[in-house]
């Protein structure tokens, strides 16, 4: 009787051992991979809500460019020579109009 509970206990134990390193596990994936992803995509989004007509972008393809229209979906942006293009809104990287104004910090 006394060795099944013996065996019993180190059964749960061997459990326990194996499923606090698998919780640490995921704790830390969520904290260096998850959380990261979900701060960078709120960032955006709110960088691509606050943009409006004559601001400087860049696009992802590296396109520099001023918006001249937009729409609920896509910005349609001037580039040098008078071209015209239209991106959709998750294209944009980066308000240049933003970045050019802050001085790099020396």
């Amino acid at each position: 009787m006394t060795s099944t509970v013996i065996l019993q206990a180190a059964g749960g134990n061997s459990m326990l051992s194996t499923l606090v390193p698998m919780v640490l596990i995921m704790v830390v994936f969520y904290f260096f991979m998850i959380r990261p992803q979900v701060k960078k995509a709120k960032d955006h989004k709110k960088l691509v809500a606050d943009l409006k007509k004559g601001d400087k972008i860049v696009t992802t393809a590296g396109i520099h460019g001023r918006i001249v229209d937009m729409n609920e979906l896509t910005f349609l942006i001037e580039v040098e020579g008078g071209t015209k293009i239209r991106f959709d809104k998750s294209a944009i990287s980066l308000d240049a109009t933003k970045a050019s104004t802050e001085a790099p910090k020396a």
